[in-house]
């Protein structure tokens, strides 16, 4: 179905935890993040954790070794490759970062299910230490949406998006996820799409506050087997719908048409 692009979240999304968390706590530096955590923007504190990692003699390798553990629902990575097969345009936004995002799709076997990946740089300097940078240059003006945390707004990216494929008028999205920088692109999503918010998680929450705000149509999904069920449904819907407007537009180029005032030819009669 080229003409659907599904756009995943990937933290609590795709995996089943908080990536950034999830190092943190895996190689027991969990309570110097705490303490700084109230200190500087999220992006800027996991650099400094890099470098405290570094510094306490955690290689990347070691970094590396974690990621590959993290939690990740089995159907979770059956619904990517269903979808990747059908020809879904698979694309990943997220706020966490290149680094731990490669890694851990190359691990499990998605990676080139997905044509883009949205995301803070993440890369290994020549000390060996791993760098994470702001999404949106934190030093030039800043974006204007108030609803998205100054490193990125996933609504924006959601746009160009948009604006990159406008001339395909036939695209429609489906969109994951689960925290609230999920809210914006939501918001950006279109009659025709569809967003997919994780239940009772705070994505779910700002939308249950006033639906009507979303124009896009709401499913649900609770686990990594609701997810694949719902896509998969939802990937069939549009299938159909598209099948149905294809026999439609065929049938009509090819029936002949009278005006009102155009006479049928005359029944023969037929002596018995």
């Amino acid at each position: 179905m080229a003409s659907i692009v599904v756009v995943f979240d990937f933290d609590k999304t795709i995996i089943e935890c908080d990536s950034d968390n999830w190092v943190v706590d895996e190689l027991g530096f969990n309570d110097l993040f705490n303490q700084l955590f109230p200190t500087m923007p999220l992006n800027y504190l996991m650099d400094r954790m890099m470098m405290e990692l570094h510094s306490n003699g955690k290689t990347i390798e070691d970094i590396v070794q974690v990621l590959k553990m993290i939690p990740i629902h089995p159907r979770t990575i059956h619904a990517i490759k269903a979808a990747n097969a059908l020809g879904c345009d698979l694309r990943i936004v997220s706020d966490a970062n290149t680094f731990f995002i490669e890694t851990i799709l190359k691990h499990f076997g998605i990676r080139e299910c997905f044509s883009e990946i949205n995301t803070n740089p993440g890369y290994v300097d020549e000390e060996g230490r791993l760098r994470i940078l702001p999404f949106y240059d934190l030093n030039k003006p800043p974006h204007t949406c108030n609803l998205c945390p100054p490193n990125m707004c996933k609504g924006l990216i959601i746009k160009r998006i948009q604006d990159s494929i406008s001339s395909e008028k036939n695209k429609r999205f489906i969109y994951l996820g689960d925290g609230s920088g999920d809210y914006c692109p939501s918001l950006s999503l279109k009659e025709k799409d569809f967003v997919m918010p994780r239940k009772n998680f705070p994505v779910w929450d700002l939308i249950c506050k006033d639906p009507s705000l979303v124009k896009a149509k709401i499913y649900e999904w609770s686990d990594g087997e609701e997810q694949e069920r719902v896509l998969h449904q939802l990937i069939n819907k549009i299938s159909m719908e598209e099948s149905a407007q294809f026999i439609s537009t065929e049938f009509n180029m090819h029936t002949p048409s009278f005006s009102a005032h155009e006479t049928l030819p005359k029944a023969l009669h037929v002596l018995l």
